[in-house]
């Protein structure tokens, strides 16, 4: 009788990869992403880098080629990646969604940081927070899906700012920026300042700017393109996250972002 059940591997499978990889594929697809790190590689040039035979990596490529995998610049007799390896990748984006990459990541970083995990982006001058995985301390920041907080009090927010122009995030018609406590940053040239910093150090500091006796500290996520997309942060009582912690948390938010933006095929600017 035939096993009914839909598999995705055979029934002899061991996971022992080195029995179970095809090498002149590995070989190929080590081409392959050689070819995807640079702006474009003659023969030569990508036979040194992946470590391999000239004429052989010209089969590989001739093969990729006739696929649409890789292109052919017969001024410059460089090689690049084609429309094929784009359409092919781009079919990982049709599974996957940003909060679907972002979830291992950030319980990752609650459990190094001891603190509750936000993912956020901006719309429309705000960040909207999309997920949290929640510290188990009694004391805890909480931000359910949907909440909103303006853009310039956010540690979400400037982590975004910080890599984005800042007419494109902000209505600067009407360029003023409401307090919420004493620490808010309500003028443009303190703001500017403050971004400046963050972009310099990697990651942003909310430092009890929406809400006195509350910290954050948060990073940018990057598509494909090195924008700005997404924003992840850690949030927690001053008590805790202290700014004596800040470089030390800062590294940790600024990994997990990084995390996110390598799971969903980005690249930090």
């Amino acid at each position: 009788m035939t096993d009914p059940r839909p598999r995705g591997r055979p029934r002899a499978f061991h996971d022992k990869s080195a029995q179970n990889t095809v090498q002149s594929l590995d070989r190929a697809l080590t081409i392959l992403q050689v070819l995807a790190q640079g702006d474009g590689r003659t023969l030569t040039e990508l036979a040194q880098a992946a470590g391999q035979a000239a004429p052989t990596v010209y089969r590989v490529l001739s093969t990729y080629q006739a696929h649409g995998f890789v292109e052919l610049d017969p001024a410059s007799q460089r090689w690049h990646i084609g429309a094929g390896a784009f359409r092919t990748g781009s079919a990982f984006l049709r599974r996957t969604t940003l909060v679907d990459r972002a979830r291992g990541p950030m319980q990752w970083l609650m459990r190094e940081s001891g603190e509750t995990a936000n993912l956020g982006v901006a719309t429309k001058g705000e960040v909207l927070f999309l997920t949290q995985i929640e510290t188990h301390e009694a004391i805890r920041a909480f931000f359910p899906p949907g909440t909103r907080s303006p853009l310039h009090v956010s540690g979400i927010g400037k982590a975004l700012m910080a890599y984005t122009p800042i007419e494109q995030l902000l209505d600067l018609s009407t360029p003023d920026l409401p307090g919420f406590t004493p620490a808010s940053l309500t003028d443009m040239a303190a703001l500017e300042r403050d971004l400046h910093q963050t972009r310099a150090r990697g990651y942003a500091i909310d430092n009890e700017e929406r809400t006195e006796g509350m910290r954050c500290i948060a990073a940018p996520v990057f598509n494909t393109h090195a924008e700005a997309i997404a924003g992840l942060s850690i949030s927690g009582p001053v008590f805790r996250l202290t700014l004596e912690r800040a470089e030390e948390m800062g590294t940790l938010v600024a990994r997990a972002a990084l995390s996110v933006t390598e799971a969903i095929g980005g690249r930090a600017p």
